[in-house]
């Protein structure tokens, strides 16, 4: 008689989550070195980091699930509701079509490249201001152009720049917040309540006259309010923290690597390369969710239904085994597809407008119109996350 043994999951308990804001990455190179899905007792999850592995689960949504349990319960907690990133097709197809003309790239290109040109000026000027001494990038440009765009796009009329930013970070905090902090749910209660009170004036009217905004489309997408209400605060959560850290990465990459910056300033035609290799490299979208459906075997090991997955696409953009020099910021690399923006039908929906509004626009024209532009080792910057990661703080001079 034969038996079959079941292979042993591989445990990390070597991970220290507090340890990861700092720099993740060597956390990221051990795991992909030993076991790219391994249980992590601190995090009470699996975690993926292996490029093919992270692929397959974005291919299979009938058994890796967008509707987490956790995840999913402080998300609907923050936003008042289950948006389309938390629910599988057909309903996900369904709230994701809605939306998927105002963001196609023939439309991003005839309606809103001029208004994503128009707020970059607009915030360079505020930047130029400050001054080659006392500029700092996240704070004078990076944050407000991406909240002034996505408010353009999601036609929020009458919320400002500081708005926006208060309420993106008071929903990804509360998203996070699977502690069950009571200051981090009155801020996001707080922001829910200014962002209904808003929608309550602005759904009637995009009823009467609709226009090319995100909103306008989820009102005439045949959604109910609730549903509407979640997915334009998704957008809000999500909007922002990638445009505004692929600024400040992007620039603090070329800043340490002059050879490149001095290239594709001799070279334009590279900036779009710039843009992808700052995604792969520094991932502002760090890690999602994801929860089996079924008990299911992903590189050779045993998950059983229910089992709680963090799909950590940071670390398969340094696959050694997909990306030459994974490590190495190289805007001249082959071309080949990252997980940046995610994977399968859960890409990314503002993908295009990330590219047009930051890899053509934001950052070609502050070095167009900063000769020198750099980091500022003067005075201190600052990182954040790895969940969602990026800087917070990133003094920048000039020649003046």
């Amino acid at each position: 008689m034969t038996t079959t043994s079941t292979p042993a999951v591989p445990t990390a308990d070597w991970v220290e989550p507090a340890a990861m804001p700092a720099d993740p990455y060597p956390t990221y190179r051990r795991l992909l070195d030993e076991s790219p899905v391994a249980w992590v007792p601190s995090l009470g999850r699996y975690l993926v980091t292996s490029f093919a592995a992270c692929r397959a689960v974005e291919e299979d949504q009938e058994t890796f699930s967008a509707n987490v349990s956790g995840g999913a319960a402080t998300l609907a907690r923050a936003l008042g509701a289950r948006p389309m990133l938390r629910k599988d097709d057909p309903e996900h197809a369904g709230e994701r079509r809605a939306v998927n003309p105002v963001l196609r790239p023939k439309t991003l290109r005839a309606r809103w490249e001029p208004v994503f040109e128009r707020n970059a000026r607009t915030h360079l000027e505020v930047l130029r201001q400050r001054g080659p001494d006392d500029a700092d990038l996240d704070r004078d440009y990076a944050g407000p152009v991406a909240a002034q765009n996505l408010i353009d796009l999601l036609g929020l009329k009458g919320a400002g720049v500081a708005d926006m930013q208060r309420w993106s970070h008071a929903f990804i905090a509360g998203t996070g917040n699977l502690h069950d902090d009571p200051e981090i749910w009155r801020r996001c209660d707080a922001a829910r309540s200014e962002v209904d009170a808003l929608l309550d004036e602005l759904v009637p009217h995009y009823r009467a006259h609709p226009d090319g905004t995100i909103t306008s489309a989820l009102v005439h997408g045949g959604l109910p309010l609730p549903d509407v209400a979640a997915n334009v605060k998704l957008t809000i959560s999500g909007g922002m923290n990638e445009p505004q850290h692929v600024v400040t990465g992007a620039v603090w990459a070329l800043s340490r690597h002059p050879d490149q910056r001095d290239r594709v300033l001799a070279d334009p035609a590279l900036w779009p390369a710039v843009f992808e290799e700052t995604v792969r490299w520094l991932s502002p979208i760090g890690m999602y969710p994801r929860e089996t459906t079924r008990p299911v075997v992903l590189q050779g090991v045993p998950l059983p239904a229910g089992a709680p997955i963090g799909v950590v696409v940071a670390a398969a953009n340094r696959d050694a085994t997909v990306f030459e020099r994974p490590d190495a910021f190289d805007i001249a690399r082959p071309r080949q597809p990252h997980l940046g923006f995610g994977s399968g039908v859960h890409l990314c929906a503002g993908h295009w407008a990330a590219r047009m509004s930051v890899g053509e626009i934001a950052v070609p024209l502050l070095h167009a119109d900063l000769p020198g532009l750099r980091t500022d080792p003067r005075r201190p910057e600052a990182w954040h996350g790895w969940v969602f990661r990026g800087l917070t703080a990133l003094p920048v001079s000039w020649d003046a």
